[in-house]
């Protein structure tokens, strides 16, 4: 009986001992579960923060194309207005221009007038040079006619 009763305390150990072996194993794997949930949690944070970084940049890549194309367009029309001369120097020279152009017409009327003057002149000349043709023409006329009397 003592044999059996030290058998059973030596079954009763190994039970114990598969039982504290079960709780010491279902412990580790509770605890090892609970550090991949949080090593999942902190990757997932990871994950969120990247994706946050990611569109943080895309947002600002799509600004940065958007100045380097306003920039490119800017120093475009930049040239364009700095090959072209200054208001100042274009509102001279238009000045300039008009008092020319002023003169021009002055002198082209004046021009007008001296030709009209002219035509006139030369129309009174033509005009002269036929009555004095037809007067030269008449004393042949009026001369034939005394002849033939």
């Amino acid at each position: 009986s003592k044999a059996t009763h030290d058998r059973m305390l030596a079954q009763l150990a190994q039970c114990e001992f598969a039982v504290t072996k079960s709780q010491l194993a279902s412990e580790m794997m509770a605890a090892e579960l609970q550090s991949y949930e949080d090593l999942s949690k902190i990757l997932e944070n990871g994950i969120e923060i990247a994706k946050t970084n990611i569109d943080k940049s895309k947002a600002d890549f799509a600004q940065a194309k958007t100045v380097r194309k306003n920039r490119i367009e800017y120093n475009v029309l930049a040239k364009v207005i700095s090959e072209q001369p200054d208001r100042k120097e274009t509102l001279e020279r238009l000045g300039l221009l008009k008092t020319e152009l002023s003169s021009l017409e002055a002198t082209k009327q004046q021009l007008e007038r001296r030709l009209s003057l002219r035509k006139k002149q030369f129309h009174v000349l033509v005009t002269s040079i036929h009555q004095l043709q037809a007067l030269l023409d008449e004393p042949d006329d009026m001369e034939s006619s005394d002849n033939v009397e």
